[in-house]
């Protein structure tokens, strides 16, 4: 039993590291608050019935049932389940794709060092932890899962084959629209591993283009309230800005925070977590050059640009990288192989420790930053509650615009973190204010001034039954 347990350890020791690590990320995660879209997101608290349309068809700009779902959940006892539920959700996830990319990678043939090695880098690499450390980013983590899944079905099965396959493109797809992209994918990167041959390829990528096409008419004639946020719409600049940011939060191993982030920067320390982790990402990346003419590495790059151009194409942040991060481990996974072909084998080991403990240290500091930007929500939160000092009904936020730097949804802007306002429901259990409106001033000289005056007339109108004035961490709070 002894060497049983032994052997399978050192066949399969990063699912053993995983293992153990799955539970301090389990811990380090929950206690993360919302901030900034958490507070608009479906998945919030719901409080409506479970069985109306939005919670089955189009809704907003999105189609995804299993995210209203959530807020349903977690609208039966927000302060027990939201957001302890979500954060719950997303790490079992994140753990369930190690597993399947674990699979993954070895059934497109690499080796089992290769397999350890992309699987524990899929796991730890900073570039995921936008989306493991969300509130909002379940339906992120389960496109992955149920494409994945779909990938392995195709792969493996002989009977019910297509069936098992579209179906859970179909799930993939609810669960995010990005997850429609293994409809390509899949047949794709089977005709670039050789498991299907260039009929079967034709044929099968044009089922994939039939399956989009039935989802767009399908979100056409659905019952819908199309709402198109100005973010989502493409130009020419945008696009070229999320292409470099995509290629450095991907492929770049850095501490963003001590980098990026003005207030928090610190050169020299993000010049080591560089240094550390630079030699493993040359190695696996970009070292032979040439080995990306292979069919297999061609057709991979196509399939990495087919999951990430939706968001390349509208909106991109630290989040959507996690997308494209099954085909960024075919590329770790080839580079582990080719490094141990040419006899490079135990300084790739030593590379990849480096990597391992810089991750590491980045993904801690980047779950640490989280937790400050939700506590710096909850205590303006709590400020605007201590001092309206009775429940009312409706509330109006004047917040003064905030030069304040920000990254991601790690470092985030206090009234971001606020939620311009909708934390405080959060903190009275959502029995009060029951309307919130926000508007945003410009900074100047002059503007708490005005935005007192503002408030003034807003309260003579009777409209509302306060005013809450955000300036930076600070809440002044007029009332009738």
């Amino acid at each position: 039993m002894q060497n049983s347990c032994h052997k399978l350890i050192k066949e399969h020791w990063s699912i053993a590291i995983i293992i153990v690590l799955v539970p301090l990320l389990m811990w380090a995660v929950i206690p993360i608050l919302p901030t900034h879209d958490d507070w608009a997101s479906t998945t919030k608290p719901d409080f409506t019935p479970f069985f109306t349309k939005e919670h089955f068809f189009f809704y907003g700009y999105h189609w995804r049932p299993f995210d209203t779902w959530i807020g349903y959940i977690v609208g039966r006892n927000p302060q027990v389940l939201w957001p302890a539920f979500n954060h719950i959700l997303v790490v079992i996830g994140h753990a369930l794709n190690v597993m399947l990319i674990y699979r993954f990678i070895l059934t497109l043939g690499f080796s089992r060092m290769a397999c350890n090695i992309a699987t524990l880098f899929f796991f730890v690499t900073p570039a995921a932890m936008a989306t493991v450390l969300a509130v909002d980013s379940q339906n992120q983590t389960y496109a992955m899962l149920w494409g994945l899944l779909s990938f392995l079905a195709y792969i493996k099965l002989k009977r019910s084959k297509y069936m098992v396959w579209l179906i859970l493109l179909f799930i993939a797809a609810l669960s995010k629209e990005n997850g429609l992209m293994w409809a390509l994918i899949t047949p794709i990167l089977a005709f670039g591993f050789n498991f299907i041959n260039q009929q079967s390829f034709r044929k099968d990528l044009l089922i994939g283009i039939v399956l989009m096409i039935a989802y767009a008419l399908a979100i056409v004639v659905l019952p819908k309230e199309i709402i198109i946020h100005p973010d989502y719409v493409p130009d020419d600049l945008k696009v070229f800005k999320n292409i470099a940011k995509f290629l450095l939060t991907t492929f770049v191993t850095v501490d963003y925070i001590y980098l990026l982030h003005g207030p928090s920067r610190n050169l020299p320390i993000a010049a080591f977590s560089l240094l550390m982790a630079a030699p493993f990402l040359y190695m696996v990346f970009g070292s032979h050059i040439e080995r990306y003419k292979e069919k297999k590495l061609l057709c991979s790059i196509v399939c990495l640009l087919i999951a990430i151009g939706p968001h390349i194409l509208t909106v991109f942040s630290m989040m959507h990288t996690y997308a494209a991060l099954a085909m960024v481990s075919i590329f770790v996974a080839h580079g582990t192989d080719c490094c141990r072909q040419w006899q490079n084998g135990r300084l790739l080991i030593s590379a990849f420790i480096l990597f391992l403990a810089t991750a590491i240290f980045i993904d801690a500091h980047l779950c640490h930053a989280s937790y400050k930007s939700g506590l710096v929500g909850k205590k303006m939160a709590q400020e605007a509650i201590e001092k309206t000092g009775e429940p009312v009904k409706r509330v109006y936020v004047i917040i003064v615009e905030d030069d304040y730097p920000k990254l991601s949804s790690f470092c985030v802007i206090p009234n971001e973190a606020f939620g311009w306002g909708w934390a405080s429901q959060y903190e009275t259990n959502y029995q009060w204010p029951e309307i919130i409106k926000d508007t945003t001033i410009e900074r100047s000289s002059v503007a708490m001034k005005n935005a007192h005056q503002m408030a003034r007339k807003i309260i003579d109108n009777k409209t509302y039954d306060c005013v809450w004035i955000v300036n930076h961490k600070d809440i002044d709070v007029v009332k009738r």
